[in-house]
């Protein structure tokens, strides 16, 4: 594998391809090793990455470095390590689940407070639902955060919303039609132009801010763009909720209705989430039980 992937990570153009076959969740590596590897010994400058959705680790393998409350979910701990592992400056750009966005564990919820904190929470981009067909149907989202430099504020100011229908491929069982629709060019420059798509969010949310009784309309237009800001104050009002749909916003006189496909995606998250759960709390009552009570020996 390690070799099929540096093969094909050279012929598209990348130079000094370096590939390590290791589990950095159930592994640590100390500053000489990582000296020897030719590992940065700070952190990464910039971290890309699609890891394994849904996966579970024995707890006991778990390194300190990444443990966040009880959780034994990949798709987290994976998180919690590029979260550590940036240089101050240095970008990520990861591929989570949707679940991780609005999960109400403590461990879901830890980590999103962690990351608005300490980062800086620059998008959030909202993936159809099965755009990784044929391989996996779960409904996904590409989070971009980075750490600030020391001169920079700490955590997250606000972060921009991106919405994506269609990806440039009909959304069946093998994806790989190529349709007319495609929003991401269109989001991809309100990313790269976010502070002019600020400012034009903010003049929107002044010119549509209600009105006192008498003085005009409260909403005079809507928003149609398939993208949109909510600030830290907004988040934290949501339980720090990072998905996209939470804060898009609605005409006065019209009512989203998301499509059918899209809730039973999201129901698959949420029950995944508690499957989840329910199976650490049985193995940890399992554990409780191997391991019992030490009886005390008789006295003579």
């Amino acid at each position: 594998m390690v070799r099929l992937a540096t093969m094909n990570l050279t012929l598209r153009g990348l130079a000094n391809v370096r590939i390590l076959r290791r589990n950095v969740l159930t592994t640590s590596l100390d500053p000489a090793r990582q000296a020897e590897l030719g590992l940065p010994l700070n952190g990464y400058n910039v971290i890309l990455a699609n890891p394994p959705f849904s996966g579970r680790l024995d707890a006991d393998r778990i390194i300190d470095e990444v443990r966040i409350g009880s959780t034994t979910a990949t798709e987290i701990l994976f998180l919690k390590y590029m979260m550590d592992n940036l240089v101050p400056g240095g970008r990520c750009g990861v591929v989570i689940p949707e679940g991780v966005l609005f999960g109400s564990t403590g461990a879901h919820k830890e980590l999103r407070r962690q990351l608005l904190e300490n980062h800086a929470v620059e998008a959030v981009l909202s993936l159809p639902g099965g755009v990784f067909q044929p391989y996996s149907g779960v409904k996904t989202s590409v989070l971009f955060f980075r750490k600030p430099e020391p001169h920079e504020p700490p955590g997250t100011q606000r972060v921009l919303f991106l919405h994506a229908d269609n990806d440039g491929y009909k959304l069946d069982a093998n994806h790989d039609t190529p349709i007319a629709a495609d929003d991401l060019p269109g989001l991809v420059q309100a990313y790269r132009e976010r502070e002019a798509s600020w400012q034009r969010w903010q003049r929107w949310q002044q010119y549509n801010s209600p009105l006192p009784e008498g003085e005009g309309p409260g909403v005079r237009e809507e928003w149609t763009e398939n993208w949109w800001f909510a600030d830290l104050e907004t988040l934290r009002a949501n339980d720090l909720n990072l998905s996209a749909g939470r804060y898009r916003p609605l005409s006065r006189n019209q009512i989203e209705h998301r499509p059918v496909a899209e809730l039973v995606d999201e129901l698959k998250a949420i029950e995944l989430e508690i499957l989840n759960e329910v199976d650490a709390l049985a193995e940890k009552l399992a554990a409780e039980r191997t391991s019992g009570p030490a009886e005390a020996n008789p006295a003579p």
